[in-house]
């Protein structure tokens, strides 16, 4: 019965070592894994035997023949597609962030540069001399109240001067 159980693991060895020179030569991948599954074996037989683990390592580690490359697996493909994807849809909205700015700076400047539009300065000044004429304004119309107020003191005056003078 023991000899049977070495034999088994004897099988079992050759199997493993045919899976780790069949995943170099071809390029395949060089897991535990799935070193384990091409050799009909379970992981926890690798894990049991560290000489054939160190194997494992060592494959793992040399890199593939000349003209072979390691096959990616569908999923890291998928993942890889949904990742570009969503990389693409971020710069599309930073590009049209980016034009929109653009677009921006450049009215803003043709407006300026073609004299349609008043700088702000000058806006700011005109505001100010609109303000100046209506202030203008109201001190003319309070000075000629006040003119009509003079006058109408000295009439008055005049008057009393004249009324005194001719009853004296």
């Amino acid at each position: 019965m023991i000899d049977g159980r070495r034999a088994d693991s004897a099988r079992r060895r050759e199997r493993v070592l045919k899976a780790i020179d069949d995943a170099l030569r071809t390029g395949g991948d060089v897991t535990v894994s799935s070193l384990a599954r091409a050799a009909r074996v379970d992981r926890t037989f690798l894990y049991r035997h560290p000489d054939l683990l160190e194997r494992v390592h060592t494959a793992a580690a040399t890199p593939p023949p000349e003209g072979h490359r390691a096959a990616a697996s569908r999923a890291s493909l998928w993942s890889d597609l949904a990742n570009a994807l969503e990389r693409n849809t971020r710069l599309r909205g930073q590009v049209r962030r980016l034009e929109k700015r653009l677009s921006q700076a450049m009215g803003e400047s043709v407006w300026s540069d073609s004299g349609l539009g008043a700088p702000v300065d000058i806006d700011r000044l005109q505001r100010q001399v609109t303000a100046l004429e209506q202030q203008l304004a109201q001190t003319r119309y309070e000075l000629d109240e006040r003119g009509d107020e003079l006058d109408a003191a000295r009439a008055a005056n005049r008057e009393l001067t004249r009324t005194l003078n001719h009853g004296s």
